[in-house]
């Protein structure tokens, strides 16, 4: 015989196809056996004290509960002008953000409280240049703005009297 038929072939590609994904098939079970025999695999499941459970549901409350109320609360009392003025307003006008007028800047609010009353609710509601409407609150009543308009003009040198919400409504209608 010759040396040839002893020599090594080499394997077809059908044979490492299934040489390959079986050979790790194998190793897998091999595995799965040895954590079977040590127990890691199937293990009993341990009952848990009822204090470590209980820790544990403490741990994972929400830290709030959200309560909504309903519409019919009751009515809406307006905010005065300093509560208003103090919740919103401050934001730009305290530091004069956006060319806002500072709160007590009698300069500043000379020539705005000149424009009237009036006028200056019905920028403040509707909104002038930067200033959102309703200085960004949408929630904001009339009355509570009007109220706000004359605390801050008064700040700046103005002797406005708030207006009831009846005749806000009437002021801050735009010019046509």
């Amino acid at each position: 015989m010759s040396t040839k038929d002893k020599e090594y072939k080499g394997s077809t590609f059908w044979q490492l196809i299934l040489v390959i994904p079986g050979s790790i098939l194998a190793f897998t079970l091999i595995i799965a056996l040895i954590a079977k025999s040590f127990g890691v695999i199937g293990a009993p499941d341990v009952a848990e004290p009822a204090a470590a459970v209980a820790q544990v549901e403490a741990n994972i409350k929400p830290v709030a509960a959200v309560e909504v109320a309903s519409a019919d609360a009751g009515p809406h009392a307006d905010k005065s002008g300093a509560e208003v003025v103090q919740a919103v307003c401050s934001m730009c006008h305290a530091a004069g953000l956006m060319n806002a007028p500072k709160i007590g800047d009698k300069d500043a609010w000379k020539p705005r409280i000149a424009q009237g009353y009036d006028t200056l609710i019905s920028h403040a509601i509707n909104g002038i240049r930067s200033m959102p409407a309703k200085g960004g609150n949408p929630a904001l009543t009339d009355g509570e703005i009007a109220n706000a308009v004359a605390e801050m003009a008064n700040a700046g040198g103005a002797n406005f009297k708030p207006k009831a919400s009846t005749d806000v409504v009437a002021a801050a209608m735009p010019a046509k």
